[in-house]
Parts: C-alpha cells; structure tokens; sequence
C-alpha cells in the first residue's frame, strides 16, 4: 500500500510554527516511505476564511521547502459533495435542528455565562427541541445549526465504541471510538451548509488518503469522524497523531493566541533550513 498522506490548513489567519511542525511530520512521513504528499485548503467556512491566507500558505509552505501533488483540493470546490452527505444523514433521521444560542447551550451545561473560560461546553448532550418550540423558531426565521444524534446513530450501528481505528503515532494500537466526550456535534448551518467534520471525511475518502498525519488535540475527532465512515460507508484510515509543538510557556501555538507566524520568522532572517532544524528536521 502506497502511503498518501495530508496536511490540510484552514485559511483563517497565518501560518506559525505548529503550523510548520505538522506539515513537516507528514510531509516527511510521506517523503521517506515513498507515498504522496497531498495539500488540502479547507476553506468551508466561508465567514472567516480568506483567499490572502490561502496565498500565504502556499508561499509559507514553499518557503519551507516543501512541495506537494497538484491541483490542490479546495473545499470551496466541493460544496455540493459536502452538502449531498449531509442530506443523506438527514434523510436518514440522524440530525436534529438545533436554534440554541451559545448562552443557551452554556446555561444547559450549568455554566455561568460570564465564566472566565469562553469556551462552549466540550459536549452537547441538550437534545433536539420539543417539536412545538421547533416550529416556533423554525417559523421566526431563526440560525440553527444542524446536529448528529449520537442517540439516533446508536439506534442505527449499535454500540459506537465497537468503531475503531489504527492508531500508530501517540498511544499506538487499535482505538476504539468515544463520541460521547464531543457530544452532538454540528455537522452544518443553516446559513453555510455541511461543516469542517462532514467536508474531512468525504475529502479523504475522495483523495485516497491511507494516513491522517495530524496533532493529538484531534485525537477526540476522530472518535466523531469515525461515525461518520460509519454512517456514510466510507473507509477508515490509519491515523497517526503526533505530540504537539508548544512555546516556551508550555502552551501550544495557536492563531487565536497570536502566535509568532511563519512570515514574521522570514522576515527576522531565518533561513528555512534554521526553522527545520529547531523543529527536528535537519537536511
């Protein structure tokens, strides 16, 4: 089996060193077992991403020193496959619509909101609503995000922890799904369509993908995209998550955070062939 393997940045901001490392771990992943190295923009959320980002990536990533297969796959490209999966969950009677603000969704977790932390719950188990509240809302004209019912996908596989997947990078071994930890995940919006979760799988899927090279915050995803190989019969790959790149707080590189980007390390003076080697890649 030929390796195919991917690095797939959200075009929201630029990239910074996390962002580096991981291209690098599959990128050479790829490189040594003589497989292919694919580039993916998933750029599905059109509200925040940004084609100026996508540009960056590619100058960025080439600076770097890394090359890959063309054309590169964008999302955007491909929103009728995204929004045909999310139909088939639906018809299926795996999704509910859900019109809960994000102060709803925090007071049904027992959550203040004026909490320290902005974060939303890390799982939604709040349900669908009662059908009279949701034709009210519905009627009003109000978002909702479209939901998948980990009840209703028991009903339909049975027990979600027989799901499993070949891990091999932290923890290696067979892993068994765990859904519950991310809750009734939102699969799309009334105002975009289908989501990141749904447009990942079916992109794997469609590029042959044999191993998702990718940090360990992912680990619980994959729990949620496993169910959903499930549910829409598509393959599993192997996984191989890696420990993530953290600053010298001991905090991981995030562009929310403000994290040092790639073109700010360019523009300081360091050489590509400096930055791989700080990252544990020398020539």
């Amino acid at each position: 089996m030929t390796l195919v393997t991917r690095f797939a940045p959200s075009p929201t901001g630029l990239l910074h060193k996390g962002h580096a490392f991981s291209a690098l771990t599959a990128w050479s992943a790829a490189r040594d077992a003589g497989g292919r190295f694919l580039l993916r923009i998933e750029d599905t959320d059109f509200t925040r991403c940004r084609p100026v980002y996508t540009e960056a990536v590619f100058e960025d990533l080439a600076w770097l020193g890394l090359d890959w297969e063309t054309p590169v796959r964008r999302q955007s490209d491909h929103r009728a496959a995204y929004d045909r999966a999310l139909e088939t969950l639906r018809e299926q009677g795996l999704l509910y619509r859900c019109f809960r603000t994000r102060k709803e969704r925090l007071a049904l977790a027992g959550v203040a909101p004026h909490a320290d932390d902005p974060a939303d719950p890390a799982a939604f188990t709040g349900g669908p609503h009662e059908p009279d509240e949701e034709a009210r809302r519905l009627e009003a004209g109000e978002a909702f995000a479209w939901r998948l019912s980990l009840d209703r996908a028991r009903a339909q596989l049975g027990d979600l922890s027989r799901l499993s997947w070949s891990e091999e990078g932290v923890e290696p071994g067979l892993h068994h799904a765990r859904p519950e930890a991310l809750g009734d995940m939102v699969m799309g919006r009334k105002d975009i369509g289908a989501g990141y979760v749904i447009a990942s799988v079916i992109d794997d899927a469609a590029q042959g993908i044999t191993h998702v090279i990718r940090g360990e915050d992912l680990i619980p995803m994959t729990s949620i995209q496993r169910v959903l190989q499930a549910l829409l019969q598509l393959p599993t790959p192997i996984y191989r998550h890696h420990p993530l790149l953290l600053d010298e707080t001991g905090k991981r590189f995030a562009k929310r955070d403000g994290a040092v980007t790639l073109a700010q390390i360019r523009a300081g003076g360091t050489s590509p062939a400096d930055l791989r080697a700080r990252l544990g890649f020398p020539d």
